[in-house]
């Protein structure tokens, strides 16, 4: 199966594609407007979810954890347990740990990603030690 490619849209013509209709959603979802994460930060996005979808395109419960872990990475804890309560920022956490611990995971990309990206709140580049370089 050949690899789908992802639309902005043009000029108001062509629309954007569903999977990144889909993580904009996502992000809403989570309290984070999608106007936030620059368009190439979200094809990014969506290109490495379909690294780990090879075969199909990721199905739409992939979306909302995604958007969850990427939320939490841009706004930091205090703002995300605001929009999404204890429960989900707990969840969000452990996966920046065990991200932390899992360089090649999916998300430690998406962790890098708000890295490389200047997105990342720097409260979590100080509670965490986050940083892009790999010299530390």
């Amino acid at each position: 199966m050949t690899r789908r490619n992802s639309s902005l849209g043009f000029l108001g013509r062509f629309g954007r594609s569903a999977d990144l209709r889909a993580l904009d959603a996502a992000l809403r979802a989570v309290d984070i407007h999608p106007a936030m994460v620059p368009d190439g930060a979200k094809l990014t996005i969506v290109n490495l979810m379909k690294d780990q979808w090879p075969d199909q395109e990721p199905p739409q419960s992939a979306y909302p954890p995604v958007a969850q872990l990427f939320g939490f990475c841009i706004v930091g804890p205090d703002e995300f347990a605001r929009a999404n309560g204890p429960d989900a920022t707990a969840e969000a956490e452990r996966r920046l740990d065990r991200a932390l611990e899992r360089e090649e995971s999916f998300d430690a990309q998406l962790v890098l990603l708000a890295l490389h990206s200047k997105l990342v709140s720097p409260k979590l580049v100080e509670l965490y030690g986050l940083s892009a370089s790999s010299e530390d």
